[in-house]
């Protein structure tokens, strides 16, 4: 297969964001949240710039230490953005958030990184950082769709089982209708990526698989984990809407 790899110019960039610009257009025109929008784009633009520019580095140096920092980075930083949505941002729902997320983000990190794929060095940056990028991401979303749902149930009074029950159905909505699309719907990120550098279909599709996997299990374990930290606000909350 041929392994070239196309490079977009800055001009395709700029073709690229002719469809956001639309919906920033129409969001604007229905006071929808443009500004937030521009927002969440123009730093994802930099963000992804800069990131790039960084694991150049990260790559050429290929020191554990820096892995380590790059990660606990991430970690913190999913945390956060991950209590956004929620109507409590407290230091309480911030570490319930983190240990959510460490605690099912590395289990399967390192599972995937040193089992299933035997990484060499074990802190091989070029493995290790899109990986638990991909990881850490999504339990993050899964622990801001659980939260807020969940938060939403008991300020009008159900009960923490019925509420944990319809907080772990509403995060892997997301993620159960993508297990059910990916080879059907669309060809995920990866494989994608994958395929477009010349790597085999099939070893590609094993990829996928992978991803899929660790994907459906760090997020279900990460919402599971996060209600359950949550008990006791969860039950006060309740207990007060009933009254």
């Amino acid at each position: 297969m041929d392994e070239a790899v196309q490079t977009i110019s800055w001009q395709g960039l700029v073709v690229a964001s002719i469809p956001t610009l639309l919906v920033i257009a129409l969001m604007w025109r229905w006071a929808a949240g443009a500004g937030t929008a521009v927002y969440a784009s123009l730093r994802m633009l930099v963000q992804l710039l800069l990131i790039g520019y960084v694991l150049v580095y990260i790559f050429e140096t290929g020191e554990p230490g820096i892995v380590m920092a790059v990660l606990a980075i991430m970690l913190v930083a999913a945390s956060w953005i991950s209590i956004r949505p929620l109507a409590d941002k407290s230091r309480r729902a911030y570490r319930d958030a983190f240990i959510a997320i460490a605690v099912s983000g590395l289990l399967v990190l390192g599972l995937v990184s040193q089992v299933v794929i035997g990484i060499e060095p074990w802190f091989s940056p070029r493995y290790l950082v899109p990986l638990a990028g991909m990881i850490f991401s999504g339990a993050m979303n899964t622990v801001s769709l659980a939260g807020e749902r969940a938060w939403a149930e008991a300020s009008r009074g159900v009960g923490f089982v019925e509420t944990r029950r319809i907080a772990m159905q509403a995060a892997l909505i997301p993620m159960i209708n993508s297990l059910f699309a990916v080879g059907l719907v669309a060809l995920p990120g990866m494989m994608t990526g994958q395929i477009l550098s010349g790597v085999s279909p099939v070893i590609a599709a094993k990829y996928q698989i992978v991803v899929m996997l660790m994907l459906f299990g760090v997020t279900g374990l990460a919402a599971a984990i996060f209600v359950s930290l949550q008990r006791e606000s969860l039950e006060s909350l309740s207990a007060e809407s009933r009254q």
